[in-house]
């Protein structure tokens, strides 16, 4: 199947602006310092609600420790969410390469088993992380 090329502002035009997009993100956290209680930052709906934090709790406050050089604080708000932005990175430059080549290029999303160990992961986080005993409850 014949995919016409794309002009290189056109292929790169939407990984962009996603880049872009989380760089504004980046910006709002590291402006709103989600380590400190009481900033404009919103708390997890669900920790709020039950008590119970999600498998995305401590996310704010892991961006921001790594916005600030401090990885081993990333990994103690949310190791996951950290391992998650990694592969999200790696699925972004692979969409862009694709755009810009008119041909797909793998990533970890095309792998069959992908989806499963992803939810399995983020199953046991979320069990872990709410265990008293595992010291992973921020």
């Amino acid at each position: 199947m014949y995919v016409p090329r794309r002009s290189l502002p056109a292929a790169l035009g939407p990984p962009l602006a996603l880049v872009g997009a989380a760089a504004a993100g980046c910006v709002a956290v590291a402006l709103a310092d989600p380590t400190t209680p009481g900033g404009w930052l919103p708390e997890c709906p669900t920790k709020a609600l039950t008590g119970i934090c999600c498998p995305g709790c401590g996310g704010f406050r892991m961006v921001y420790s790594l916005l600030h050089g401090r990885l081993l604080d990333a990994l103690h708000y949310n190791a996951v969410s950290l391992v998650f932005l990694v592969l999200f990175a790696w699925s972004t430059v692979a969409w862009a390469v694709g755009r810009v080549r008119a041909r797909h290029v793998r990533s970890w999303l095309h792998w069959r088993w992908a989806p499963h160990a992803a939810v399995t992961v983020l199953a046991l986080w979320f069990a872990a992380r709410n265990l008293p005993f595992t010291g992973l409850y921020v």
